[in-house]
C-alpha cells in the first residue's frame, strides 16, 4: 500500500501565510473602496445641498421683485426691500462663482441672511389687494415654503452622510487605510445661529 504524501511543515506555514496575505489584500481593497464610496456619497449629498440653496437664491430676488412691483411702499420700506433684493442677488452670484468648500459655505450663509431679512418684512396683504391677487406672488410664496423645507432636508441628509464617512475614517483598522490615502475627517454643515429654522414670511 502506497504511502500518502504529507505536506511538510514548511509548506503548511507558507500556505497559511499566503492565505493571510490574500485575505489582507481583499480587506485592504474592500476598505479602500468603501472609503471611496463614502466619500463620493458625501460629495453627492453636498451637491444636493448646493442645488437647494441655488433654488432658494434664485427664488428670493424674484419674490422680492414681485412684492416691490405690485405695491407702493413708504420710502423707507422701498429702500429696505431694494437693498434686500441687491443682497439676495449678490448672494446668488457668490454661490454660482464659489469654487472652494469655504466659499460655498460663505455664500450659503449670505443666502441664509437674505432669507432671514426677508422673513422680517411685515407686509399686510389686506392693504394691498393687487399683491394678494398676483398669481405670481402666491406661487412664489408656496415655492419659498417648499424651498425652505428642501434646504433643511438636504442639509440633514448631508450631515448623515458625513457622519457615516467620519465613522469609517476613524474606526480601526480602516483608519490605517484612510491615513495612507489621505481620507480626512469632513465637517458637517452648521448654519449660523438663528437660521436652523425655516424663516416664515409674515404678510400681516
Amino acid at each position: 500500500m502506497a504511502k500518502k504524501n504529507k505536506l511538510s511543515p514548511l509548506w503548511i506555514t507558507l500556505i497559511i501565510i499566503g492565505a493571510v496575505l490574500l485575505l489582507s489584500v481583499f480587506w485592504f481593497i474592500g476598505s479602500y473602496n468603501g472609503l471611496v464610496g463614502a466619500d463620493e456619497a458625501v460629495n453627492e449629498k453636498w451637491a444636493n445641498v448646493q442645488s437647494a440653496y441655488q433654488r432658494r437664491a434664485d427664488l428670493i430676488p424674484n419674490l422680492v421683485e414681485t412684492v416691490q412691483g405690485a405695491v407702493k411702499f413708504e420710502k423707507d420700506t422701498q429702500t429696505e426691500i431694494a437693498a434686500l433684493r441687491s443682497n439676495a442677488i449678490a448672494a446668488r452670484e457668490a454661490l454660482k462663482s464659489a469654487k472652494t468648500h469655504q466659499e460655498q459655505l460663505a455664500a450659503m450663509k449670505q443666502i441664509d441672511s437674505a432669507a432671514s431679512t426677508f422673513a422680517g418684512l411685515n407686509i399686510n396683504v389686506e392693504n394691498y389687494p393687487q399683491l394678494k391677487a398676483t398669481e405670481n406672488f402666491l406661487s412664489l410664496q408656496d415655492e419659498l415654503a417648499g424651498t425652505e423645507n428642501r434646504v433643511k432636508v438636504e442639509r440633514d441628509i448631508f450631515n448623515l452622510a458625513v457622519r457615516g464617512y467620519n465613522v469609517r475614517v476613524r474606526r480601526f483598522p480602516t483608519n490605517i487605510v484612510a491615513g495612507m490615502f489621505g481620507f480626512g475627517k469632513k465637517d458637517m454643515f452648521e448654519a449660523e445661529a438663528g437660521t436652523e429654522k425655516a424663516p416664515k414670511v409674515n404678510f400681516g
